[in-house]
């Protein structure tokens, strides 16, 4: 059963001149683990303040769980967690205080929903006396989605939670999302992390306002039709270009240490025939495999 369901929404700004969401539709299953994965500026905090009642769609409908996003508003935020993507807590209000003002405005208690939130709150609890203002980064996170969870949310909106915060606090904070989800919360989460993506039930790929893509990870990553490469040489720089203006090379695109690519035609052998063109061109310490695509890879190869 679809928890939220979108249908053809569209949503521009400046008088129409910016089109942040172009006909957008999708549902997320109760239950789900839902990302919306795409670079700054695709339309994802659109798209989560119009379901989140923040915003108006111009046009298209929406739902969160059977209620309209537009005629139910008042029902729907009493449903919902919303995280933003920027903190917006009261910085001079302590920890404790700002959990308590929350659950306060729902009309619930810390002790009646302590189960929900406890594994966050006991890493809280030491800084409890702290101003929120002077949390690290990923306290401050951790601290929002204790407050979005504090009265118990059938459906939990998290923009981009991850964004800005060390390694070891996103993979924390994705381990409490997961805990959340056996819960049976519906989790709808923004990224622009592809390493994310896989972490997800199902995710809708997004560009420009417009789905290019929804699947799960590995139903994404299966439908990349061409071998991919691993390639790296010394001057990795000219190396990327001389490999773009390649006849061999069908796509290329730098990935860290290494560039990514595909060759013209797969049924043949060419990899050979590349590494002798570079040693001619003077690369060195040429290194080449064959990789597994990732989510990144194939958004890629989406867009192009």
């Amino acid at each position: 059963m679809a928890e939220v369901v979108l249908n053809n929404i569209v949503k521009s700004y400046n008088k129409g001149e910016v089109i942040a969401v172009n006909n957008v539709s999708f549902e997320v299953n109760k239950g789900e683990l839902y990302g919306l994965i795409g670079p700054d500026g695709a339309g994802k905090t659109s798209i989560f303040r119009i379901l989140t009642t923040l915003i108006l769609p111009d046009s298209g409908t929406a739902s969160v769980s059977g209620y309209d996003v537009v005629k139910n508003y008042k029902i729907i935020r009493k449903k919902v967690g919303y995280m933003p993507g920027k903190f917006s807590l009261y910085q001079d209000l302590t920890v404790e205080e700002n959990i308590n003002f929350f659950a306060t405005v729902f009309g619930t208690t810390v002790k009646k929903n302590y189960d929900l939130i406890r594994d966050i709150y006991v890493q809280l609890e030491p800084f409890k006396s702290r101003k929120a203002g002077k949390l690290s980064g990923g306290m401050k996170q951790k601290l929002a989605l204790c407050c979005a969870l504090i009265h118990r949310p059938i459906v939990l909106f998290l923009d981009e939670p991850t964004t800005g915060i060390d390694t070891i606090s996103r993979k924390e904070f994705w381990e409490m999302i997961k805990k959340l989800k056996q819960e049976g919360i519906t989790i709808l989460v923004s990224t622009p992390y592809m390493d994310e993506a896989k972490l997800c039930d199902r995710i809708a790929l997004i560009l420009n306002g417009r789905i290019i893509s929804i699947e799960t990870p590995n139903n994404i990553i299966k439908k990349f039709s061409d071998k991919l490469y691993a390639i790296k040489a010394n001057n990795m720089g000219k190396l990327l270009n001389d490999l773009r203006n390649n006849k061999l090379i069908k796509t290329c695109f730098a990935f860290g240490e290494f560039h990514h690519i595909t060759f013209q035609n797969d049924g043949i052998n060419l990899q050979s025939k590349l590494i002798e063109n570079l040693q001619n061109a003077g690369y060195q310490n040429i290194e080449i495999k064959e990789i597994t695509p990732n989510i990144e890879d194939c958004f890629i190869n989406l867009m192009n």
